[in-house]
């Protein structure tokens, strides 16, 4: 359908932000999810960043998360601040932005520096996933605040602290950005050759603690209650829940001791990735009649801690349309786009959860991410910056995706 002279203006606007730049500065910043004071520094800098964006921006305080630690025990996790901006509320067209900090790397990983690769891909922790892709948001988003049209378009944008542990301490602020968004786009990696994530199945994370009664292995074992034979009885039993619809992971159990006592502590952590809502609901109907029946076949207790905090994505009509609208601007830039059904999860999951059509894969292309493999693939900047701009503008023209 060709551009017209206010998307070629936007689309050359986007192209020419320095990006790359931008994402060199923030890979060199380890903001791996647990290190606070590397996202208090990485906040600061997107901060600075994200001035140049008209509104009013914050760094919202994290909700209160807590956890099953190695002993047992409910414990509070401290979580960095997320950058939240608002721009226009008022404004006829609301859409919602959003993409995370952290990444997967702890301070004290290996992986800390960025190395060029001789074919000229960049690699660097967090360079795909996803400071390279928060780059790419805020390009397009200065090219359309440089347009006639951001007049008549508002947003929010979110940028949290932990998505890569499961947004815990962030999932209302999200829910609450995307109430009355006729679209969002997330800024997670496209694959290397571009293709977008489209359905995507849900999570959920369980910690069970299971408590039984130490004794001396030898002179009285019959007295304990074996909490990590209990714990592996149950890790059985969630496994045999799985289906086609249903992947269930027993990851690991901790606990015990020395070799002569009966340990009265096990804890199981255990995965589970539905494709449905009905998946979800016969896996914690699983989890709750494993947990009575184990409870009483080895004489323990039994403490259930976790829950689904990220829905099934399927591709609704509206998301259908969204998707359909970023292939055409991706047609008229010579940009291929397709997309197919993933395992993933990400915070789009949690937006599509509010009823808002989203593509949350509008980030840079890149590949290995979760490995020290991690690269982003630099042309994808300028490219996938216009792509989003011009994305942005059709759906402010339109209305709605």
């Amino acid at each position: 359908m060709g551009l017209t002279a206010i998307e070629t203006a936007a689309v050359e606007h986007a192209r020419s932000a320095p990006m790359l730049g931008q994402v060199e500065a923030w890979v060199a910043v380890n903001s791996g999810t647990r290190n606070l004071s590397g996202l208090t520094t990485m906040a600061g800098l997107l901060s600075d960043a994200f001035a140049a964006l008209p509104g009013d921006l914050d760094l919202i305080d994290p909700a209160p998360v807590d956890a099953v630690d190695t002993g047992g025990n409910v414990q509070p996790i401290a979580h960095g601040q997320h950058l939240h901006l608002r721009v226009r509320p008022d404004a006829p067209v609301q859409m919602l932005f959003t993409g995370h900090m952290d990444t997967v790397f702890p301070a004290d990983h290996a992986f800390q520096t960025a190395t060029w690769l001789p074919d000229g891909r960049l690699n660097a922790p967090g360079a795909a996933d996803m400071k390279g892709g928060i780059a790419v948001m805020l390009a397009a988003l200065k090219a359309v605040e440089a347009s006639p049209a951001a007049a008549r378009f508002g947003y929010e944008v979110v940028i949290n602290s932990d998505e890569e542990t499961g947004s815990f301490a962030s999932a209302a602020l999200i829910a609450r950005a995307a109430q009355g968004k006729v679209a969002a786009l997330t800024y997670e990696p496209a694959l290397p050759d571009g293709t977008l994530a489209g359905a995507r199945g849900g999570t959920g994370n369980f910690s069970i603690t299971v408590r039984g009664r130490a004794a001396h292995a030898g002179r009285n074992p019959e007295d304990g209650r074996n909490a990590i034979v209990a714990a592996a009885d149950l890790a059985l039993r969630l496994n045999a829940a799985k289906g086609a619809d249903l992947a269930v992971n027993p990851a690991r159990i901790e606990g015990g001791g020395p070799n002569n006592v009966v340990p009265n502590l096990a804890i199981l952590r255990v995965n589970f990735r539905p494709q449905s809502p009905e998946a979800i609901v016969r896996a914690a109907a699983a989890v709750d009649t494993a947990a009575v029946e184990i409870a009483a076949l080895h004489d323990v207790h039994i403490h259930v801690h976790g829950g689904f905090n990220r829905p099934p994505k399927p591709l609704d009509p509206g998301a259908e349309r969204l998707f359909h609208l970023v292939k055409q601007a991706g047609a008229d830039l010579d940009i291929p786009v397709a997309w197919k059904a993933t395992g993933g999860v990400c915070d789009g999951n949690n937006i599509a959860a509010c009823g808002v059509p989203v593509v949350d894969t509008m980030g840079v292309r890149g590949g290995a991410i979760h490995s020290a493999d991690e690269f982003m693939i630099p042309e994808s900047l300028p490219e996938r910056a216009a792509l989003s701009a011009l994305t942005i503008l059709r759906i402010i023209e339109r209305g709605h995706p």
